[in-house]
Parts: structure tokens; C-alpha cells; sequence
């Protein structure tokens, strides 16, 4: 069952959902969603550097990437074809007996921003600032903002709490940036 918006409001007053800083209501809660902001770090990929990712190569999934961050009110520019990671400027917290998913939203897709490639649910129990795998599927550069809102998370109630929840074996739990692939660790 996906949560409504008094649902949603009811889940954060009773802690099952903690986001910091906490969601303006009028301007980010929708009938069944809360939009999330995007934060100011971004992880660009180095297409230059290296002929092939392989996700093995733990040298190559660190080097492959750097940093930048973009002052509040300066846009980051996203060229077609490019894939580039970023995290919301929200602190997402869910308990087990949750599941929370990173949705589109309509008015960026509309002129080619796509906020996830596959990574769009997030188990319960997950902690940490959400990471946004941003792609341009357009023919024209866009510019986008730091806390511009930039996604909506939808939230779902399991049949039953999960017995471990991810902040206890998830891999990206309690990132607080636009983390790198850590496909190199599973052995």
C-alpha cells in the first residue's frame, strides 16, 4: 500500500520516516509523495581517462570520477548523453517496516532530465542522503540548481517489518554524498 500524504505526515510526527531538514509541506508534499532538493556535490565521470569501466577494478572506480560543488544559486549544466551522480540535499531515514522510491518528476523529464537509471527503491531500514544517477536523454544542455526540487519519493508499507534492515548490511548506507559504484567490493 503506498502511503497518502496524511499517511506520509503521520509516518514522519511517529519517526517511521525522518527526512532533515524537514520537508516544507506546502511547496513539497503531494497527494501521495514528498519531493526531495538537489544538493550542491556531483560526482562527473572522467571519459577521457579510461577506455572501459571495469566494475572489478577497484583503481578504476576511483579514479574515474571526481568531485565538484556548485554554490547555491550557480547551475550545474547537464549535457545530452552525460550520466552524472548527485544526492538530494534531503537526509532520508525509513524504518523496516518500510520501502521508499525515488520517482521522476514529470517537468524535468519533459525536457530530457532523468533522476535514476535503475537505483530507484530504497530498502527499509535505509539511511543516508539519496544519490540521484542524473542523465540528459535530450539534444540540448540543461542547467539545473542546487535545491531546485528534483525528485518525489513514494513510500510503501510491507506486510511485515524486515528482520535486517539495510542500515545494517547496505553498502551505501549513511553516504552523504554522491557516492561512487561500489560494484567492485562483491567479490
Amino acid at each position: 500500500m503506498i502511503l497518502s500524504d496524511t499517511d506520509i505526515r503521520k509516518a514522519i510526527a511517529e519517526g517511521h520516516i525522518s527526512i532533515s531538514p524537514a520537508p516544507d509541506f506546502a511547496s513539497q508534499l503531494g497527494p501521495c509523495s514528498v519531493d526531495f532538493r538537489l544538493g550542491n556535490t556531483f560526482r562527473i565521470f572522467e571519459s577521457g581517462r579510461y577506455a572501459v569501466i571495469d566494475p572489478r577494478d577497484k583503481n578504476v572506480q576511483a579514479e574515474i570520477t571526481h568531485e565538484v560543488t556548485i554554490t547555491d544559486g550557480r547551475p550545474f549544466i547537464v549535457h545530452p548523453g552525460d550520466l552524472v551522480l548527485a544526492s538530494t540535499l534531503e537526509h532520508l531515514k525509513i524504518s523496516n517496516d518500510l520501502v521508499a522510491r525515488l520517482e521522476g518528476r514529470s517537468s524535468l523529464g519533459r525536457i530530457g532530465v532523468v533522476v535514476h537509471s535503475t537505483a530507484a527503491r530504497f530498502d527499509p531500514g535505509w539511511v543516508g542522503n539519496p544519490v540521484l544517477e542524473l542523465g540528459n536523454l535530450g539534444r540540448i544542455p540543461v542547467a539545473l540548481y542546487p535545491g531546485m526540487r528534483i525528485c518525489a519519493f513514494t513510500f510503501e508499507q510491507l506486510s511485515s517489518p524486515s528482520s535486517v534492515g539495510y542500515a545494517a548490511i547496505g553498502k551505501y548506507a549513511n553516504q552523504s554524498g554522491p557516492t561512487a559504484s561500489k560494484l567492485s567490493e562483491e567479490a
